[in-house]
């Protein structure tokens, strides 16, 4: 066996968990030990994730604007996308320059970065195995770490569904986000945030696209009436959206696939260029070797921690996609890491899931925090609604996205604001506010008094403290 290097701190993963945690540890004095094993920094987020999604969400956006423009007054030749630069630009403007600016941050913060897959030992070792076949290899293989303290964040993969192996056309959200071509006819298995905005992201480029999802609802985790402004936009895309559909087999030719589902119990078939399954993710814990570790797994495969990401193993944190505790969502990661970097060097930090905003980049977007009104009254709160629709917004009518809602939830005795719901233009950022407000505990008043912009999307929110207070303005 080789010899055994002494580490301080080491984190098993660079994504958006891991490189906050690490940059943060380094903050706080630490020195930092990184293992990833892929061969850009930033994880599944900034590689084949939330970032390049977006960048393909917003050229379906300019390609619409540009289609659209005549409702202004502006006459232009057909617009076209040539989709091989559209690919060019998400990966090199976009992608790249992001994983070089993690690169650069970890340098600066002279964290070690070990490229390779990490396996534990021990509560207090671990070994890195570097990039290549490990079909031969033993558990002597590799160099050898032991630690002082260590974080886990390892992140998650997409879950494959029996008769949908990951292969050919049928493709999981990291092949959608880099097809070759735009697909003609698209199928989605799967309308939770990853299917519902690349399907409207393909929607808008110029796809003919089929949702195909099990549930009653697309978007089950947000409220029924900001589901059916997206439905809207969605049909008015020409998006079909079937819902209470199991997807049974799928069957594919050089180009072309087919897929069978389910639905009140008739088969049905539907050919496309590409099947999409986004069905949701697992987490990355199967291939630690955490069983010569205490820490404890649930059934799911979910690291059980404390509010801290502190594991059964009190040196050990866990944090991001694989805890027990919370959203799988980037920014839930980038808390939890600094949250461990703190616990480590003895600070009084902690987890709080209840303001972490949940964000949907589907047209419009949709975006939630704390609580909804079923939610605080199961917490046993007496609470109201406050709800200014964006058709009141002047921005938002110049813009021709009046779609949509600002709604605040605040209690009833006090007027506290618990949580709040926004779907229309520009709902991920304006959810910042509103999240600031959720975890001040401030009151309706304190926003109601706040001078927002005019004409600004900010204002909605404003108005809808407004009427929390019972003074409503411009409704």
């Amino acid at each position: 066996m080789a010899d055994v290097e002494q580490k301080e701190t080491v984190i098993i993963g660079a994504g958006p968990g891991g490189y906050v945690a690490a940059i943060r540890a380094a903050e706080l004095g630490q020195q930092v030990t990184v293992v990833e094993q892929s061969e850009t920094l930033g994880g599944v987020c900034l590689n084949v994730g939330c970032v390049p999604s977006k960048a393909l969400i917003q050229a379906g956006h300019r390609l619409q604007e540009a289609k659209g423009a005549e409702l202004y007054g502006i006459t232009s030749s057909d617009a076209k996308i040539d989709f091989a630069k559209t690919q060019d630009w998400k990966q090199k403007q976009v992608v790249d320059r992001m994983t070089s600016g993690v690169a650069m941050l970890l340098k600066k913060h002279k964290v070690e970065v070990i490229r390779g897959e990490a396996t534990m030992d021990s509560d207090t070792q671990l070994r890195v195995i570097a990039p290549g076949p490990k079909q031969f290899m033993s558990r002597d293989t590799g160099r050898t770490l032991a630690f002082k303290d260590l974080i886990i964040a390892s992140g998650s993969r997409p879950v494959e569904i029996p008769n949908f192996k990951f292969e050919g056309r049928v493709i999981d959200s990291t092949g959608g986000l880099n097809l070759p071509q735009i697909p003609k006819e698209l199928v989605v298995i799967g309308g939770g945030y990853v299917g519902t905005e690349l399907a409207g992201a393909y929607a808008n480029l110029g796809s003919h696209v089929t949702i195909l999802e099990g549930t009653p609802s697309i978007l089950p985790n947000f409220e029924a009436d900001m589901v059916a402004v997206v439905l809207k936009n969605l049909k008015a895309k020409n998006v079909d959206v079937i819902t209470k559909a199991m997807a049974k087999k799928s069957e594919q030719d050089d180009s072309s696939v087919t897929v069978t589902y389910e639905v009140d119990g008739e088969a049905k078939t539907i050919k496309a260029d590409y099947c999409m399954v986004t069905v949701g993710r697992k987490p990355n814990t199967d291939n630690l070797g955490l069983e010569f570790t205490d820490i404890k797994l649930d059934k799911r495969g979910f690291v059980e921690v404390d509010d801290q990401g502190r594991t059964a193993s009190p040196h050990i944190f866990a944090i991001g996609d694989i805890v027990n505790n919370g959203p799988a969502l980037a920014h839930k990661a980038f808390f939890n890491g600094k949250v461990a970097a703190g616990a480590i060097a003895g600070h009084h930090t902690a987890n709080d899931y209840v303001s972490v905003p949940a964000v949907c980049f589907a047209d419009p977007e949709l975006a939630s925090v704390g609580y909804t009104q079923a939610e605080a009254k199961d917490a046993g709160l007496e609470v109201k609604a406050a709800k200014f629709p964006f058709a009141g917004n002047a921005r938002a009518v110049s813009m021709d996205e009046a779609d949509g809602f600002v709604r605040l939830v605040t209690t009833k005795d006090d007027n506290t604001i618990v949580g709040a719901q926004v779907v229309g233009p520009d709902a991920s950022d304006l959810i910042a506010e509103l999240s600031l407000a959720v975890n001040a505990h401030m009151n309706a008043e304190d926003v109601a008094l706040t001078i927002h912009p005019h004409p600004t999307l900010s204002e909605p929110i404003a108005e809808a403290a407004d009427i929390a207070i019972g003074f409503p303005t411009h409704i």
